[in-house]
């Protein structure tokens, strides 16, 4: 394992993503941090301070609470929609069209790669900017907000069932979607390198990927200013922010 971000390292880490044929990329908090995204507890200032997470996203406090949740979940949607992708989001677009096989495996939900123009996206978490009914689940394009009940203003019904929409995100105490999960593992299993962005990489399944790839011969390489788990068994730690060593290892794999 190389110790730290440096040239002797970002020319070996290049040189194996030259040569890849399927590169796998998993992305956490860290990537979207640098476009002004507050991780979930950051975000939780101001009216939010006095509330635990599991008050804001879990189903029993969608149950208990519907308009506290789906007012939560409006605010960051909206922060979401005013920030832009940074250099490592379009980073990954330039070396997923240089790469014969590639996956993104992402726990965001601010939909950045997407936007930035990535395209062979897994997202583990959902996408904040998508709504779906919590009762059908159905997708929902567009909605009104419900007329005031008393004091309450409740969160918009589904028009085929009647149920209150919710944010197309998952919850604690809710499992991953199967087939994005069933995707991220067969893109750890198959790829013949992982690059490990922005995540502490502590949070299962997301954090068995690393292992999985490696354990079927894969090359992991960490991305992160910080040292976390990871690094105990990463082939390669590059220390950094993602929006400066993915666009400078972009530029020494095909100069």
């Amino acid at each position: 394992m190389d110790d730290g971000y440096g040239a002797g390292d970002i020319g070996s880490v290049a040189d194996r993503l030259r040569a890849a044929k399927f590169v796998a990329v998993l992305t956490g908090a860290g990537i979207s941090a640098e476009s002004g995204v507050p991780t979930f507890r950051d975000a939780q200032s101001g009216l939010w301070a006095r509330f635990d997470p599991r008050e804001l996203a879990t189903p029993a406090a969608f149950a208990g609470h519907p308009k506290r949740v789906w007012d939560w979940y409006a605010e960051r949607r909206a922060l979401a929609a005013r920030v832009v992708p940074n250099a490592a989001h379009l980073a990954l677009v330039a070396i997923e069209r240089r790469v014969p096989r590639f996956a993104l495996i992402t726990q965001n939900v601010d939909g950045l790669h997407a936007r930035a123009g990535s395209r062979a996206l897994i997202e583990l978490h959902g996408n904040i900017a998508r709504v779906r009914c919590s009762g059908c689940g159905r997708p929902a394009d567009r909605w009104e907000e419900a007329a005031a009940t008393g004091a309450d203003v409740l969160p918009p019904r589904c028009i085929h069932c009647g149920a209150f929409l919710r944010p197309d995100v998952v919850w604690f105490e809710e499992p991953l979607p199967q087939d994005a999960l069933a995707a991220a593992e067969d893109a750890a299993r198959q790829c013949d390198l992982l690059l490990v962005v922005g995540t502490s990489a502590e949070v299962y399944p997301a954090a068995a990927l690393p292992r999985q790839a490696q354990a079927a011969g894969a090359c992991v390489v960490e991305i992160n200013p910080q040292d976390t788990p990871l690094r105990a068994y990463a082939d390669f730690w590059l220390r950094g922010r993602a929006g400066e060593v993915l666009p400078a290892l972009a530029r020494a794999a095909w100069p």
